[in-house]
């Protein structure tokens, strides 16, 4: 009954639907509206979600226990004020800070939810509350379009999309302004791949002749059910009033995703899905509150000091031998010690990881670097494991060429002019020919090979690719007169992938330009402005089993017919001829970390290419194994190829990626690098980060698909040492699905890890593998939507603010403008927020344990009584404005300086073991809060008049200055604001003397008497500290105190 009402509301299984175009309200089924939502609470959870994450440790819900006590008269102690004021506002800075949060993250969604697109609607003619731009009157309905919110889009609507504008849904594909009917969609921010996707229109809404003319025809979309596959659609288009009835196979070629960004002229499409259903937030985990690991080891030291707490308890009570209503008593001492566990600590925590919030989004090296999660700075300063992607975050995603190689000669950025005269000197001295004189005859034969030589690599390179040159108008010149005259100024060029265009750039850069292309023919221009026509006979289009594209064109003004083809060197050396560089050479460009394509040609007689092309036709008709045929036809061709050159393209690199992962391989964290991008892709750029160091090997896992095929391979792997691995998306499923365990294992001890093709699901799986294996801490860094998975899974997720959008940063704890600030973001705040916070919850602790200790000793000299020692202001004035202030401002010190921090990022790597704050220094400080405060008590027993206000003025004032004397002993480095929080909490205490009569006697404190009692206690307590200090740092100093000194 429940899954029929749930499924009736919209909840439920997913279910295939049918979507009428331009018409949301036939629908047959509820759809989730078109909303972007990272908010971890909404209105009706925020106050009990936030207060029950506060409650859900033991330490804040023995603070709500221990306040509700005292609502008990037979429990009660002092004050109410005493035990609520302190509760109250740790949970309001507590609910403030999540406020402010939510709020951000709510104004970050609407900015998103708010973008405005245009859809196509028809109204009757008296519509008058809609703004229409543009109107068609058609069978007596106006046509028109509507500026909509990205959030009001309904299934079933009709979008237009602008050029270089953000798909708000899952759209199909309808219409497109542009000639050639397809476009280009650029996808990195939903699978993490550089290239360009081609995507075309539905035929049957393309040969419409407006785009208005959708609203006027009946047909409908049937689709899958939303699921998580991105590379993959089934649907069909159907449009019923045609007669016969059209229908129309739809896949991926057809669909637009919500979160790509359309590369090319405008779109129409009608929306499939919207909201959760979205592929793109499908493939994204629900946001989930962090909560650092330093927060979890300090609530477990409180259940250590609660077990102290009960013991000390039960002694007591023993000590009485049980006498009485012994069990009131039991509950009395609980009280009474219940100092021990100090509910201070939480509010100077709190403030603390504010204060570090601050001052990382003030620092002038970093700027622009947002905090987005105030609760876990002290993670950035104990990471073991960064798990990066490649596009957008270490690169640049423009591709810049580099290198030209013809086997005996190279051509690098600072030869291309020697490029360029070769070309010119073909262009322009071929018509002429002038016989050459004797003497320069043989020099004239060199220059002319080689120049010949160049001008073929130019041609090949020029000619076989899939950009297309498109005209815009800039202005001056209309795009339609910009296409007839072929104007450079109005030229862009489009290709699926970014390889591609700096290719035919770099071309137009030496005189030969692509000046006009459609699907039979391309045109190029020469140095001397001669037009040189080209047909194309057959595209063979790149694709990742085959790692290579070719095209046969004929030379319109000769009529020669050439086969070209480029590809990844370990393909294309067994199809050109036999050379002895090919492979050498490959090498060397390949470990400057540049894309290496080795480009060949053939020349084709036309009876050559006529019996191919038979043959071609012949296989592309075969019902049964085409694509096997197809492919052996082509291979026919592919043999004994004339090389002509490689190419070299480098994807650039971010500004000081090398040295920032140098930085952060030293601090002893281990580098991994998830993309959806290809494994020739990613392995470059893997070298050419240096994320692979020149002197590693690489492992490159072969393709598995089975288990038997991963056992072999993982053997094969487990044989190498000291070797960085690279896997496929594809394999590593395979892989954690029979063998996660031992993939794991091997997987962590690599000094680095790629994975690539990775899904953003597949991501994520990563992270949380690594966490549960390893048990260190993980931060992810990306910039793309297909990262925020990684980015919420991980124990601290960095968003780098890319050019594709915001979509990766505003999901992320932290948010940085580039890759590079990660280094001081880590090496510098992470490292102080993580040994400033130890150094003040130890101390906080250490505050309380005192006064415990002091009550301990004072309720054993007087037989056991359950009588509070201090009482009313004087218990929370110690807390607060006598003591507040400079313990509060180790939030400010520092071992080194940031500068030292950086030089020698090996102090990194002693935070990673946890010593700031281990057992071991816990209980050094708590042996220190008993010495110190016995001391204070003992003396002040032996020391006081006859009146017991006299132990409470003495006792109290030497732990005061104890306390004081302590934040000096334990500041490294002193700032300002610790000297004034030192005399001003002096200056507090002494004027709120005044006022505190009925607890101290004010006469007894300006005598003699009550100050050299005073100073020998506070000597006694503090002295010896100090000599151990001394001498530890003379026979047992610090790494750090080496490079300070």
């Amino acid at each position: 009954m429940c899954g029929e009402w749930l499924r009736c509301c919209g909840g439920g299984e997913p279910r295939p639907r049918t979507v009428w175009l331009g018409h949301p309200e036939k629908r047959d089924q509820r759809y989730p509206r078109n909303v972007i939502n990272n908010q971890k609470y909404n209105f009706f959870t925020f106050l009990p979600g936030v207060l029950f994450n506060q409650f859900k440790y033991f330490f804040n819900l023995y603070f709500l226990l221990l306040a509700c006590s005292q609502f008990v008269p037979e429990m009660r102690l002092g004050a109410l004020y005493t035990y609520w004021v302190p509760l109250g506002f740790v949970l309001a800075v507590t609910i403030i800070r999540e406020a402010v949060e939510e709020i951000r993250c709510y104004m970050r969604d609407k900015e998103v939810n708010s973008q405005v697109y245009s859809r196509l609607t028809a109204r009757e003619i008296n519509m008058r509350d809609w703004d229409f731009t543009e109107l068609t009157v058609q069978q007596g309905i106006q046509t028109g379009t509507v500026k909509v919110k990205s959030s009001s889009i309904q299934v079933g609507d009709l979008i237009i999309v602008e050029k270089n504008q953000r798909v708000p849904a899952d759209m199909i594909f309808l219409r497109t302004s542009e000639k050639n009917g397809s476009c280009f969609l650029r996808t990195d921010q939903l699978d993490g791949e550089t290239d360009w996707k081609l995507r075309l229109p539905v035929a049957c809404t393309q040969r419409l002749p407006t785009a208005a003319d959708l609203l006027q025809i009946r047909s409908y979309v049937y689709a899958e059910e939303p699921n998580i596959d991105i590379h993959n659609f089934v649907g069909t288009f159907t449009r019923e009033d045609s007669d016969p009835p059209i229908s129309e196979s739809l896949s991926i070629e057809n669909a637009l995703w919500a979160g790509t960004v359309t590369a090319s002229g405008t779109v129409v499409g009608v929306v499939l899905y919207t909201g959760r259903e979205l592929r793109s937030v499908m493939n994204t985990s629900n946001p989930r509150s962090k909560i650092g690991l330093f927060d979890l080891e300090v609530n477990c030291l409180t259940k250590i000091l609660f077990g102290a707490l009960v013991v000390v308890s039960l002694v007591m009570v023993a000590l009485q031998h049980f006498a009485g209503r012994w069990y009131l008593q039991i509950i009395r001492f609980l009280l009474l010690f219940s100092n021990i566990i100090p509910i201070s600590l939480r509010v100077n925590l709190d403030m603390g990881k504010i204060v570090y919030s601050w001052v990382i989004r003030r620092d002038s090296k970093i700027p622009g670097t947002v905090v987005r999660s105030s609760t876990i700075p002290e993670q950035l300063g104990r990471i073991s494991y960064l798990l990066t992607d490649k596009t957008g975050t270490l690169t640049q995603n423009e591709m810049v060429f580099k290198r030209l190689h013809l086997g005996t000669v190279a051509y690098g950025l600072d030869s291309m002019d020697e490029v360029q005269s070769h070309i010119f000197s073909i262009y322009t001295q071929q018509p002429q020919d002038p016989p050459a004189q004797k003497g320069s005859a043989p020099t004239t034969k060199v220059r002319r090979t080689m120049s010949s030589r160049v001008h073929e690599a130019v041609k090949a390179i020029a000619l076989c690719h899939n950009v297309t040159p498109v005209y815009e108008s800039n202005g001056v010149t209309d795009q339609a007169e910009a296409e007839k005259q072929y104007e450079d100024s109005c030229r862009v060029y489009q290709a699926s992938s970014p390889d591609e265009v700096a290719l035919v750039q770099w071309t137009e850069s030496v005189g030969l330009t692509l000046v006009g292309r459609d699907q039979s023919s391309m045109q190029l221009r020469t140095p001397g402005d001669q037009i040189l026509n080209f047909t194309i006979l057959q595209l063979f289009p790149f694709t990742y089993e085959s790692k290579r594209m070719g095209i046969i064109v004929r030379d319109e003004s000769t009529g020669e017919i050439t086969f070209y083809m480029k590809g990844a060197d370990v393909v294309m050396a067994g199809i050109v001829q036999y050379n002895d560089w090919l492979e050498e050479e490959c090498g060397n460009m390949a470990r400057e970390g540049l894309r290496v394509l080795v480009v060949a040609k053939k020349s084709l007689a036309e009876e050559q290419y006529q019996d191919f092309e038979a043959r071609y036709v012949q296989a592309k008709l075969s019902v049964h194994d085409r694509s096997l045929k197809v492919a052996t036809v082509i291979e026919s061709l592919e043999m004994e190829m004339e090389l002509l050159c490689l190419t070299g393209v480098e994807d650039q690199l971010q500004a000081d990626v090398r040295p920032t992962l140098e930085t952060l391989r030293n601090a002893g964290i281990k580098v991994w690098m998830l993309t959806g991008d290809k494994l020739e892709t990613a392995t470059c750029t893997a070298k050419n980060a240096h994320l692979v160091t020149r002197n590693q090997d690489i492992h490159i896992f072969r393709l598995v698909t089975n288990r038997g095929e991963a056992h072999l391979e993982l053997n094969a792997f487990r044989r190498k040492h000291d070797c960085a691995l690279v896997i496929s998306g594809d394999s590593l499923e395979v892989c954690l699905k029979y063998y996660e365990y031992e993939f794991m294992e091997l997987a962590c001890q690599c000094p680095a890890v790629v994975c690539c093709r990775c899904a953003p699901t597949q991501k994520a799986r990563i992270v949380r593998l690594l966490q549960e294996r390893t048990g260190r801490l993980t931060c992810a860094v990306g910039d793309g939507g297909n990262d925020v998975s990684m980015i919420q899974e991980s124990d601290c997720g960095v968003g780098v603010e890319g050019k594709e959008g915001k979509q990766a940063s505003l999901a992320a704890d932290f948010s940085v403008t580039q890759f590079r600030h990660l280094g001081r973001l880590l090496m510098v705040h992470g490292r102080n927020s993580y040994k400033r916070s130890a150094a003040l919850s130890q101390f906080v602790i250490h505050r309380s344990l005192c006064i415990s200790a002091m009550q301990a000793v004072f309720s054993s000299v007087f037989y056991f009584a359950s009588v509070p020692l201090y009482q009313g202001f004087l218990i929370i004035g110690y807390s607060t404005i006598y003591t507040m202030f400079p313990v509060f401002s180790l939030v400010l010190d520092k071992d080194v300086k940031s500068e030292v921090a950086m030089l020698y990022p090996e102090l990194y790597k002693d935070l990673l073991k946890g010593r700031p704050l281990s057992y071991k220094t816990f209980l050094i400080w708590v042996l220190i809060s008993i010495y110190q405060g016995s001391t204070i008590m003992y003396g002040a027993l032996l020391l006081f008049e006859s009146e017991f206000v006299h132990i409470v003025a003495i006792s109290f004032t030497s732990l005061i200055l104890t306390e004081l004397l302590m934040v000096a002993l334990t500041i490294q480095t002193w700032h300002w604001l610790m000297t004034v929080a030192e005399l001003l909490s002096l200056a507090c205490y002494i004027a709120s003397l005044v006022f505190l009569h009925e607890f101290i006697d004010v006469y007894f404190i300006a005598t003699l008497s009550f100050l050299w009692k005073v100073s020998v206690i506070t000597l006694v307590s503090c002295l010896p500290l100090y000599v151990l200090k001394y001498l530890r740092r003379r026979f047992s100093p610090p790494s750090y105190s080496k490079l300070t000194s």
